[in-house]
C-alpha cells in the first residue's frame, strides 16, 4: 500500500510494507525540485534514516531497475 500528498514545495509518497512475515518499516519518499530524500525510522536506534538523492542519481536508479547486472552511463540526446 503506499499514500500520494502534494505538500507546497514537493510529493510525499509514503510506502507501507503490507508483506508478512518480516514486515519492515514505513518508508517516506519526499520530491523537491532539485532532490529526494527517502526516510525510514531505525528500529535499533529509534532514529529516522534519511537518503538525499539527486535529480540525476535518482534518473540513473530508476534506469538500473530495468539493466543487467554491469556499469552504465547515460547520455542525454540531442535534439535535432
Amino acid at each position: 500500500m503506499f499514500t500520494i500528498e502534494h505538500d507546497f514545495d514537493a510529493t510525499v509518497v509514503t510506502l507501507v510494507d503490507e508483506g508478512t512475515p518480516h514486515l519492515q518499516e514505513d518508508v517516506i519518499v519526499t520530491a523537491f525540485d532539485d532532490c529526494v530524500t527517502i526516510e525510514q525510522l531505525n528500529p535499533r536506534t529509534d532514529r529516522v534514516e534519511t537518503v538525499t538523492l539527486s535529480m540525476t542519481q535518482l534518473r540513473d536508479l530508476s534506469a538500473a531497475l530495468d539493466l543487467p547486472e554491469g556499469i552504465y552511463r547515460l547520455r542525454r540526446m540531442s535534439k535535432g
